[in-house]
């Protein structure tokens, strides 16, 4: 495949490979800034559009909007507290209380440079090293990918700020909600109570908007005064200096690392990603008493972690045909419409077409920089709005952003029900991260748990003994649990 990379380059740097990868970055960073709108909207959205295209500019179409809109959501995140993906909502922990500093230049800055450098390193990883990585990722079976969700579930004791216990109660209640519907394996209806709408289970898209976005929302409204209306201030992104990122290199390279491993893993995704690299940055990093507070440690390890993920999701999705998250699942699609048959064959058959994606996809990450940078400062008008009109339109672009994924007016109510209960979780001290890694990582915890007691006959310590690759992960992952009880104990006997 690297030998046809000239060919490629010369199908890329035409004026309708140009034109493709601009439009499509510019639109994804849109679509991916705008609250409710989301990754898998913002492709499914442009995919009926591609038909007309011939391949390649109809996969870097998609690819551009997909990279586009994972870095855009991080731009909401920052500037009104509102993921505009579920990739960002980790981005939300710091890059806002950044913003209310006053620093939401810089926050965009740091977010910025940290996805560009992501995207970059997933993008040179799939020229040099996508056959060797898919093979490593079908190492994973549902034992290993158990051992892994168990790593993730983690991240629910570094991002329960203030009390542990609320933190483990929402990261509980968002595992129970991801068992809500049809049984993953039987088809058995639970927790439904009778109502047919329930059988899908609950829209993820719609919770985690209603719990971040709509509870955002109702919070600013029940503070409003005219004493108190201020919006956070923004005039453009602030790049940081070299000088400033001493120290936080060697974090930047750990959540790439992060991203581009989980990404390659099938069925993750960048939210995995993004929680758990960044409860390692908050487990290590120098500056993790200041996490949540607006340190730029948090926003590098989130965003350098979801990026990453853009790139590694393609190795099981061309490689094996198995999507790496949802997104690469609608990708998937296009591949097929477009007489490309995903499966170990691609890149030997389409030895062109496999380095103009990979190629094209490394100058998408480059044209986030400038093009995120031109974007960002679209979003100043809209936070000189009266704030309660920008309540108003976040609450629109957040019911036509869930309505559009499925058209189904129940998500709507499940977004409205999700958005008052989180409002009272987060008026009682609860964290809403929590509840939402329950939710991601939920059903693939049941189901590589289900299929690896079957694989075991029903040992679950066979999990362990047989095979290494989860041995390591659940070592890592009790590792991890026991440190914040070590480092309480040691703080208290300190101050005795």
């Amino acid at each position: 495949m690297i030998e046809a990379i000239p060919q490629a380059l010369s199908l890329i740097f035409t004026v309708e490979g140009m034109f493709v990868l601009t439009l499509g970055t510019m639109l994804g960073i849109v679509l991916g800034a705008l609250p409710g709108i989301g990754s898998t909207v913002a492709v499914a959205m442009i995919l009926p559009f591609t038909l007309t295209m011939t391949q390649a500019p109809a996969i870097l179409l998609l690819l551009a909007i997909y990279a586009g809109s994972v870095y855009g959501g991080s731009i909401s995140a920052i500037l009104i507290n509102t993921p505009g993906t579920p990739q960002s909502a980790a981005t939300c922990l710091d890059g806002y209380p950044m913003a209310q500093r006053g620093e939401a230049g810089k926050a965009l800055g740091w977010a910025t440079i940290a996805s560009v450098v992501g995207g970059l390193t997933s993008a040179v990883v799939l020229i040099f090293a996508a056959p060797q990585l898919a093979a490593f990722a079908l190492n994973f079976g549902p034992i290993e990918t158990f051992a892994l969700i168990l790593l993730g579930l983690t991240c629910i004791v570094s991002v329960s700020e203030g009390s542990m216990i609320k933190g483990l109660i929402a990261g509980f209640l968002g595992l129970f909600l991801s068992t809500v519907g049809g049984d993953p394996l039987t088809g058995e209806a639970r927790f439904t109570f009778g109502n047919f709408q329930l059988i899908a289970g609950f829209n993820l898209l719609a919770v985690v908007i209603g719990v971040f976005a709509l509870s955002e929302v109702l919070i600013r409204a029940s503070a409003i005064s005219d004493a108190d209306n201020k919006l956070v201030k923004f005039s453009g992104i602030v790049l940081p200096k070299l000088s400033e990122w001493s120290g936080r290199v060697k974090g930047l390279i750990k959540s790439v690392l992060i991203g581009n491993v989980i990404g390659i893993l099938p069925g993750t995704g960048a939210a995995t990603a993004a929680f758990i690299s960044y409860a390692e940055a908050r487990r290590s990093a120098p500056t993790r008493d200041n996490f949540g507070k607006g340190e730029p440690d948090g926003l590098i390890a989130s965003e350098s972690a979801n990026n990453a993920v853009t790139g590694g999701a393609l190795v099981p999705t061309m490689a094996l045909g198995i999507p790496g998250d949802a997104i690469t699942a609608v990708m998937l699609a296009t591949l097929t419409l477009h007489g490309v048959t995903p499966g170990v064959r691609l890149m030997s058959e389409n030895p062109v077409l496999m380095a103009a994606i990979f190629s094209g996809f490394f100058i998408i990450n480059l044209m986030l920089l400038p093009f995120g940078m031109i974007v960002s400062r679209l979003a100043a008008p809209i936070l000189r709005i009266k704030e309660a009109y920008m309540l108003v339109m976040i609450s629109l672009l957040c019911t036509v952003g869930v309505f559009f994924v499925r058209g189904n007016p129940f998500d709507l109510l499940v977004m409205a029900l999700a958005g008052i209960f989180g409002f009272v979780l987060r008026r009682q001290g609860f964290p809403m991260a929590p509840l939402v890694i329950g939710m991601v990582l939920g059903p693939t915890l049941e189901i590589s748990l289900r299929q690896g007691l079957i694989i075991t006959d029903g040992s679950f310590a066979a999990f362990f003994t047989g095979h290494p690759i989860a041995a390591v992960l659940a070592v890592i992952a009790l590792v991890m649990l026991t440190l914040p009880v070590i480092r309480f104990y040691r703080s208290k006997s300190a101050k005795a």
